[in-house]
């Protein structure tokens, strides 16, 4: 049984442009941008249309089947699986980090989907604990290669919808 927390969850309103997105494009995917002409923004495709090289490293699927604090009881599948990537280099970076994915107002980049919407994405992210480390050490991340033939990360175990960003990063009190 998995016991390792989500590399990636997102919130609710990140999930309901998901959906918005998904209802326009279908399918779609996640690209954890490592700068250039996009900073370091979320990047949203349809799915397929972002090349994922055999070093990038999936952070996970989200679900657009579930709600706030719900666990999915199978892998989500066609349009209702978004991968979420990032590039191998960039995780080595971030690996301690449990990404969230938000939105916030704004016009999204030109090369995202969400840019027309008026809302865009932004990446949040949480430093896990050091018993979430070690867990994770156990479960080593998927890369493009292991997806291209086939393998599927493990059920998560743990919802993966929070209402607000501060619910997974709470803001420490003064």
């Amino acid at each position: 049984m998995n016991t390792a927390p989500a590399r990636v969850i997102a919130t609710a309103g990140a999930m309901e442009l998901l959906r918005r997105l998904g209802g326009l494009h279908g399918a779609l995917m996640i690209h954890q941008s490592g700068g250039c002409c996009d900073g370091s923004s979320p990047m949203c495709y349809p799915a397929g249309e972002f090349i994922v090289g055999d070093r990038d490293v999936l952070l996970g699927l989200l679900d657009l089947r579930l709600g706030t604090g719900e666990v999915p009881e199978s892998l989500p599948e066609g349009s209702d699986a978004v991968q979420v990537w990032i590039s191998g280099p960039q995780y080595e970076t971030w690996k301690h980090t449990q990404l969230i994915l938000d939105t916030v107002p704004g016009r999204g980049s030109g090369f995202s989907l969400e840019a027309p919407e008026g809302m865009r994405f932004l990446s949040r992210g949480r430093s896990f604990t050091d018993p979430e480390l070690r867990s994770l050490a156990e479960a080593p991340p998927l890369t493009g290669a292991d997806w291209e033939v086939g393998e599927r990360p493990p059920l998560p175990t743990e919802p993966q919808v929070v209402a607000e960003a501060a619910d997974a990063c709470p803001v420490p009190r003064r």
